[in-house]
């Protein structure tokens, strides 16, 4: 098992040593509040504590019990926080399961630091976008990504540190998923925060870098989600041409792609563009004990060991893991 609990006096060193302009020019957002980026530390960049895939149209808070939820999943990010992770990202967007309070409780009792989101899940025929998502602009759909920014989520006082959205896949965006890139793009362009969006193919993240070039959105500024489902290594060359982040974030479905994947990033200098991360948990609400929920291990009992044998050193795996997540997660003040 590769342990990473050494990280933590680096981490203070780190943290020492930030200067007070840095603080005012760049941040981080985590549901307790801003942070330095440096205090991020080891991150998981695409994680879920609790996914409902009822719908739109029928999920709430009443679905489920927050204590039933801590109960369940607290030994398992305990079990990730003594392997050294400082940091997760929910990549669980609203209207499926997001709950900043939920993640709030969770960073009080583990330490960890839980970045939340703001913006729509496209993907899945529009399963879980809701009904003014097809009926009001680009425009009004950013205005209410921009009022969480400004003003927290749903009065929780809880705000989100990157946009979140999701297409359906294919060479050529659907309207609605043209219109979600378009909001986001707007966001990003008013708040500073990272465009996140569950995608797949290359064919499609390209539609989508398009979209984001003809708003005037750098690419620096997309993850493109899901990236392990592209078959074809050599468009991450292309990905990484628009500096844009490749996120590798299905781990635990797959240790042995991504451990191929990795390889082919570092054999072609891609690793400062990557992300790494399980795209594990899952509680979901109406199943016994909320299903069954994975937890966030495979990075490290599997795929660094294996790394390692491939011949990654420590800088190499503090770049994809501390260094590209600081990066990706730094919100410049507007």
């Amino acid at each position: 098992m590769f342990n990473y609990l050494y990280l933590t006096l680096i981490f203070l060193v780190s943290i020492s040593s930030c200067t007070s302009k840095n603080e005012d020019t760049a941040y981080s957002m985590t549901v307790q509040g801003k942070v330095n980026p440096e205090q991020l530390g080891l991150t998981l960049i695409h994680e879920h504590i609790l996914v409902d895939f009822i719908g739109a149209d029928s999920t709430g808070y009443h679905r489920w019990d927050k204590d039933s939820v801590i109960q369940r999943v607290l030994p398992f990010l305990e079990d990730v926080k003594s392997k050294g992770v400082n940091t997760i990202v929910e990549c669980t967007p609203s209207y499926l399961g997001k709950d900043p309070i939920l993640l709030k409780k969770l960073s009080e009792l583990t330490g960890i630091q839980f970045i939340t989101n703001t913006g729509y899940y496209g993907a899945v025929g529009g399963k879980y976008l809701p009904e003014h998502a097809y009926t009001e602009s680009p425009r009004e759909l950013a205005e209410r990504w921009i009022d969480e920014f400004r003003h927290g989520i749903e009065g929780t006082g809880v705000y989100p540190g990157f946009i979140k959205i999701s297409v359906n896949e294919g060479s050529e965006l659907l309207p609605i998923d043209k219109k979600l890139v378009q909001a986001a793009a707007i966001t990003h362009k008013e708040t500073g925060l990272l465009i996140v969006s569950h995608t797949g193919p290359w064919a499609t993240a390209k539609a989508e870098i398009d979209v984001l070039l003809q708003e005037g959105v750098d690419p620096s500024n997309f993850v493109w989600v899901h990236a392990q489902n592209e078959k074809d290594f050599n468009n991450y060359i292309k990905a990484a041409e628009y500096g844009t982040w490749i996120s590798l974030d299905g781990v635990v479905w797959d240790v042995e792609g991504h451990l191929k994947r990795v390889v082919f990033a570092k054999e072609n200098n891609l690793l400062g563009n990557v992300l790494l991360s399980h795209d594990a948990g899952w509680y979901s609400p109406g199943e016994p004990k909320g299903g069954d929920f994975k937890g966030f291990n495979a990075l490290f009992d599997e795929l660094i060991p294996a790394m390692i044998k491939e011949g990654f050193t420590q800088k190499e795996l503090d770049l994809i893991l501390v260094d590209n997540p600081k990066k990706a997660f730094s919100i410049k003040a507007k």
